[in-house]
C-alpha cells in the first residue's frame, strides 16, 4: 500500500542505519546517536521534545485534528562487544558494537517518520515517535515512561519492533500474552574469615559457601516452581580469592532471574534469599543479597496483537508472517510501555543463519528494514483509525 513512499526513502534510511552502526554508545551515553537522529528530523517539521532523561528524542507528527495516539519505540543503545562482522561499515570504536540490531530500529523509525510525514492531511491525531537510550542492562525504558514521555498527549496504542535471528529476512512474528520474560539481577556477596589453605579450620571459608550456594540454587526452579511455568535461574559470575593457597575474606557471585509470569518472578526471589541465608547459616558465614528487578514481564495485549497481527498480513502478506510459538526467556524494558498503554511487541527476522544477538558477527540485514518500515507505517494509521 506504501510501497513506492518506501522504496522512495529506503536507500536514505540504509545508509542512515550504517551511520548509526559505525557509532555504537553505550546505554545511557547515546549522544552522537541522539545528534544524529535529531538533524535528521529538521526537514521533517515535526514537533521535537527536549531530552526527558538525557539522551532521548521524542518527535510529535500531528494530523488534521486532534485525536488518538500511536506511539511507535526504537532503542538506540550499542553493546561492549568487539566487532567481528567483517562489514565496511562497522564499528569505528573498539570494544564496542550494535550487536543487538538497535541501529536498525532507529532506522526503520526515522524511515516511518519520513513516510509518514508526507501523509500527515490524511489522517487525525497525532503520532509519536521515541527513540529511546538504555534498553540494555540499565533499562531506561522505565525512567523514560515514568518521566511523561508518552503523556500529552496520552498513547493510546504503542508498540515496538526487535530483530529475530532464526525467522527468514522479512518475516514478522507476535504471540498474545507474554513474549518476552522477567528478569531480575542479583548479586550475593558471601563474607568469612580468610586464612591459610594449611588451616582450613581456622578459618570460616566463603569459598566453599558460595559453592554451596550455587549448588543448592538450582533446586529453586525444579523443585520450587511449577514445571508447567517456565523460570531460569543462572549464576553467571563467581570471584573470590588470588593466591593458591590463601582463603580469601570474601566471594561474590551474580546471576539473572527470569520467569513468564510475576507471581513466579516473585517466587524465583523468596526462594534465592531463603537459599542464600540458609547455606550461609550452615557454613557460619555472612551474607548480603543485592536483587533487583529490571525488567518485567513483556506481555502483549489481546487487542493490539490482533490490529498488528492484520496489519502485518497487509504490510508483508500472509505468507511472511507468523505466530510465534512460544515466547522468549531473554527481557526488554518495552515491558515498562505495555504496563501503562495498550500495546504489541513484534518480531523482525534477520534470516535462518543470522548470527546470534548480541555476538561480536551479528549484523542486521539491510533488506529486512523495508519490511519493518511497512509495518510501523501500517500500524499507526491503523491505530489512529480505531
Amino acid at each position: 500500500m506504501w510501497d513506492r513512499q518506501i522504496a522512495g526513502v529506503l536507500p536514505g534510511i540504509v545508509e542512515f542505519r550504517h551511520r548509526l552502526h559505525r557509532v555504537p554508545e553505550p546505554a545511557g551515553g547515546e549522544f552522537e546517536t541522539m545528534k544524529l537522529i535529531r538533524e535528521r528530523l529538521v526537514p521533517l517539521d515535526f514537533e521535537v521534545l527536549p531530552p526527558f532523561i538525557g539522551t532521548d528524542t521524542v518527535a510529535l507528527l500531528h494530523g488534521t485534528a486532534p485525536g488518538r495516539n500511536v506511539t511507535l519505540r526504537a532503542d538506540i543503545d550499542a553493546l561492549l562487544i568487539s566487532e567481528e562482522s567483517g562489514v565496511p561499515y562497522r564499528s569505528l570504536r573498539p570494544g564496542m558494537m550494535h550487536a543487538c540490531g538497535h541501529d536498525a530500529h532507529a532506522a526503520m523509525v526515522m524511515g516511518t517518520a519520513e513516510v509518514l510525514s508526507t501523509m500527515r492531511d490524511r489522517f487525525r491525531g497525532s503520532i509519536r515517535f521515541v527513540w529511546q537510550p538504555g534498553e540494555e542492562n540499565r533499562a531506561l525504558g522505565r525512567e523514560l515512561v515514568a518521566a511523561g514521555a508518552l503523556e500529552n498527549p496520552r498513547a493510546d496504542l504503542v508498540t515496538a519492533l526487535h530483530g529475530m535471528p532464526g525467522l527468514p529476512v522479512g518475516v514478522l512474528a507476535v504471540r498474545t500474552g507474554a513474549i518476552m520474560a522477567s528478569c531480575a539481577h542479583f548479586k550475593v556477596t558471601i563474607r568469612g574469615r580468610g586464612g591459610h589453605s594449611s588451616r582450613p579450620h581456622l578459618t570460616r571459608d566463603p569459598i566453599v559457601a558460595a559453592a554451596a550456594v550455587v549448588t543448592e540454587l538450582q533446586s529453586v526452579v525444579s523443585r520450587r516452581i511449577n514445571p508447567l511455568q517456565p523460570a531460569v535461574l543462572s549464576i553467571c559470575r563467581l570471584a573470590g580469592g588470588r593466591l593458591a593457597n590463601v582463603i580469601p575474606d570474601e566471594v561474590e557471585l551474580e546471576g539473572t532471574a527470569r520467569a513468564l509470569d510475576m507471581t513466579v518472578a516473585t517466587e524465583l526471589e523468596q526462594g534465592l534469599r531463603e537459599t542464600v541465608e540458609n547455606v550461609c547459616r550452615a557454613h557460619r558465614v555472612e551474607c548480603a543479597i543485592d536483587y533487583h528487578l529490571s525488567y518485567p514481564v513483556t506481555l502483549n495485549e489481546a487487542g493490539a496483537t490482533e490490529l498488528a497481527r492484520r496489519v502485518m498480513r497487509e504490510a508483508v502478506g500472509a505468507d511472511n508472517c507468523v505466530e510465534l510459538p512460544e515466547s522468549s526467556m531473554g527481557a526488554e524494558d518495552f515491558a515498562y510501555y505495555l504496563q501503562r498503554y495498550p500495546g504489541v511487541y513484534v518480531k523482525l527476522g534477520t534470516g535462518e543463519n543470522s548470527p546470534a544477538l548480541h555476538n561480536s558477527k551479528f549484523d542486521f540485514p539491510d533488506a529486512a528494514l523495508g519490511a519493518g518500515i511497512a509495518y510501523l507505517v501500517g500500524f499507526a494509521l491503523a491505530g489512529l483509525a480505531e
